[in-house]
């Protein structure tokens, strides 16, 4: 039997590490937010031809676009972000096109306000928020019967804010280093991930709610990590099943869909590490008193 409990300090220490890289990263460079959050229009345009981004941007440039930010999505296919532009405009950016690529065809074109921009942060926050309070509410009803219920909710949003800002601070540095852009299918992907980690907690919870009743008279941490080891396997199977189908899709889907894949993907990895390693041994603590907010001794 594995002692997982009894070597929570270095997982702790590995999540603290890990949430102020991603900290650090969003002080310093924030976001690279897609059209979805910051208005503006967005061209995927197949040239018919390689695609080299710097004779495009050339191109647009031309059409009276400088401020256009173009970004290969393939062999042939670009990206044109620009500010919100109508169809005139846009058949402008074509025709600029199309004296280089005589056969370029716009694939799909999405323009959104920075009123409805504005209104998705707004709901993408929101949706976060009250996941959490349900999450919250859900737990500590639902482990009324057993000692300290509100713990149970409490770990579980304390991993979800752990899931959720190291996803976030991954995409940051990716948004640095390979320009990928968060869109609203990016918020999609953060509640998935999210979801999927939560329901693995309360497995492992409820494990620990069944053997504390039948074992009142061994220590907590015990009861927990043997909890852990009944359900390790089962917790380890099942993501793994989703990573492998997940991965596939990363190297065989579409560019349309590469980005939200990769955040499932991550959000799968880190959401089975948390309900493992992070979302348990924050109870043990608990109960332990090492955490100054933890109240009566266990």
């Amino acid at each position: 039997m594995f002692d997982i409990v009894g070597r929570r300090n270095l997982y702790f220490t590995f999540s603290g590490l890990l949430l102020a890289v991603a900290i650090v990263s969003l002080a310093i460079f924030g976001l690279n937010l897609g059209i979805d959050f910051t208005s503006g229009s967005l061209l995927r345009v197949d040239l018919g031809a390689d695609a080299a981004t710097d004779t495009v941007a050339n191109l647009v440039s031309s059409a009276g676009f400088s401020e256009a930010f173009v970004q290969s999505a393939g062999d042939t296919s670009v990206l044109i972000r620009t500010e919100p532009i109508d169809i005139p405009e846009r058949t402008l950016i074509e025709d600029a096109l199309r004296t280089l690529y005589p056969t370029a065809e716009t694939l799909s074109f999405n323009t959104v306000g920075p009123v409805i921009g504005a209104e998705l942060t707004r709901k993408a926050l929101l949706a976060i928020l009250v996941a959490s309070a349900a999450i919250l509410l859900y737990l500590t009803w639902s482990f009324r019967n057993v000692e300290w219920s509100f713990r149970y909710g409490v770990a579980a949003v304390a991993t979800l804010v752990h899931d959720s800002l190291i996803l976030i601070g991954v995409f940051s540095v990716l948004g640095k280093v390979a320009g990928i852009e968060i869109d609203s299918m990016f918020v999609t992907a953060v509640l998935t991930g999210v979801g999927f980690s939560v329901h693995d907690t309360i497995v492992v919870f409820d494990r620990i709610r069944e053997n504390r009743r039948r074992h009142r008279d061994t220590g907590f941490g015990e009861v927990v990590n043997y909890s852990l080891n009944q359900t390790l396997d089962r917790s380890l199977n099942t993501s793994l099943t989703a990573v492998f189908v997940l991965a596939a899709l990363l190297m065989l889907g579409g560019e349309t869909i590469r980005e939200f894949t990769l955040a499932l993907l991550v959000g799968v990895v880190i959401g089975t590490y948390s309900s493992i390693f992070i979302a348990s041994c924050l109870l043990v603590e608990w109960a332990n008193r090492t955490l100054p907010w933890s109240g009566r001794s266990a």
